[in-house]
């Protein structure tokens, strides 16, 4: 942008809930300057339909995108769950080259922005070449991801992962040889990173020591020490408790539980992301949430994993804050990772409507507004509301599209998370840039080609 746009809403989703009719001036370097309600659309540039803040994708492992799909036979066992995916993982991944990664992860994008999401965040673990070797540049992987983030036009957030183990007291195994690098060489991808954000409005980076399987306690503490050193702000993410077998094996080892474990050891604070967080008991419950972490929920990934169902209740009751991603990719749309998140708490306790409150009593907008806002706090990205001094990260709904015919406010969320329709995310931009028009991307059918051929080749 150039000069100062003002975009004219019938409807969006603010700070304090529904508004209509409602004018955001957006400056030349994307941000929102102003927002007015009930204000005449004038000279302003009309948008399609209701707007909504853009959504955050706290949670992505880029390269698992090309599985989706892929491994969902029962094997001969039946003995299907969570680790023995894992395994298959290891032998999908131990093809993938930066070329490949690349041509992945530009697809996801698309299918990201489409879906309503306006950042990601990376958690980068896969770093080595095919051998377990360092690349020349140790960084060439993140490069990869950043390139491929940039021509589709999407916030990134990266954060390059600290392995070292293959479980609580285990070695790290085959599989997880591209995953290891010693935490100086990760500390250098860091630096590196943070050298091309200062030219790049739109890159945060951070870190991710990947659990507590992976690093030990001690390992932990002085990498993520180190990166707070470098940058105060950095956000720091890390897996915790999503499997019982994690829970078991750590308590047995350590004494102590996952997230109970983190929180005894380290200074967590709202800095922080815990990805999944599943089976945490009443107590860790409570206590993570006192911190101001933000619980990353992956709902699709976990069903589809078996991973088990959060304690939203419990979490929600304590104050905890959570945003969602869509770790695996089996899913890339942000209204159906909330529906799923809502779904299973349904099931769970009997009972609808688990998403809302009685000062939001809407579910979709709701959950909306909260995944939004937390996220954005996850990614350290200026988003998540549709407010001044915000970044201008927008998803504007298809106002003709008959699903909304005749329905205002608080219907128009609940419309987008719960009555699913093709077509009903129109346009969605990325800091004041339209990079969705009507449903498309400029660069789609170049980016779609380029994985196809990838996917064939790897699946040859």
């Amino acid at each position: 942008m150039t000069d100062r746009t003002t975009l004219h809403a019938p409807w969006a989703l603010l700070p304090g809930g529904w508004a209509r009719d409602v004018a955001i001036t957006v400056a030349p370097d994307g941000t929102i300057g102003a927002v007015a309600a009930d204000a005449p659309c004038g000279s302003a540039v009309p948008l399609a339909g209701p707007v909504l803040p853009g959504m955050t994708n706290l949670h992505s492992h880029a390269f698992q995108y090309a599985m989706a799909g892929l491994a969902e036979t029962r094997s001969p066992s039946g003995e299907d769950h969570f680790w023995s995916w894992r395994e298959t993982m290891y032998r999908f991944l131990a093809r993938l080259t930066p070329d490949d990664v690349e041509a992945i992860a530009a697809q996801l994008c698309v299918a990201l922005l489409k879906g309503g999401f306006t950042a990601v965040v990376e958690f980068h673990y896969l770093q080595a070449d095919i051998a377990g070797a360092p690349y020349a540049d140790p960084a060439e992987m993140a490069w990869r991801i950043l390139a491929a983030a940039r021509q589709a036009g999407i916030a990134r957030t990266i954060l390059p992962s600290l392995y070292r183990h293959g479980g609580f007291g285990r070695p790290p195994g085959e599989g997880q040889r591209r995953f290891l690098l010693p935490a100086e060489s990760v500390l250098d991808i860091i630096a590196a990173l943070r050298r091309e954000a200062a030219s790049d409005p739109l890159l945060r980076v951070g870190a991710a020591p990947h659990s507590l399987r992976a690093v030990t306690v001690e390992e932990l503490g002085a990498f993520a020490a180190a990166v707070r050193r470098a940058d105060p702000a950095a956000p720091l993410h890390i897996h915790a408790a999503e499997q019982p077998r994690e829970v078991e094996e750590c308590r047995a080892t350590t004494g102590q539980r996952p997230v109970e474990r983190l929180l005894a050891h380290l200074p967590v604070d709202r800095r922080w992301c815990v990805v999944h967080a599943t089976h945490m008991d009443a107590a860790e419950t409570a206590a993570l949430a006192a911190t101001g972490a933000v619980a990353g929920l992956c709902p699709t990934t976990e069903g589809n994993l078996g991973d088990g169902v959060f304690p939203f209740l419990g979490w929600r009751a304590a104050g905890g804050a959570f945003g969602i991603g869509t770790d695996s990719h089996v899913g890339t749309d942000a209204a159906g990772e909330l529906r799923m998140l809502e779904y299973a708490q349904r099931l769970r306790h009997l009972r609808r409507a688990v998403g809302a409150s009685p000062e939001q009593p809407s579910s979709g907008t709701a959950l909306w507004s909260a995944a939004a806002s937390s996220g954005a706090q996850a990614a350290a990205q200026p988003t998540g509301a549709i407010a001044p001094g915000r970044r201008a990260d927008l998803v504007v709904l298809d106002g003709a599209h008959p699903m909304l015919a005749g329905r205002d406010g608080a219907a128009i969320g609940d419309t987008l998370v719960f009555a699913p329709a093709p077509g009903l995310v129109r346009d969605v931009h990325v800091a004041g840039r339209r990079v969705i028009v009507a449903g498309h991307h400029a660069d789609e059918e170049a980016i779609a080609t380029r994985f196809a051929v990838t996917m064939r080749c790897l699946l040859a």
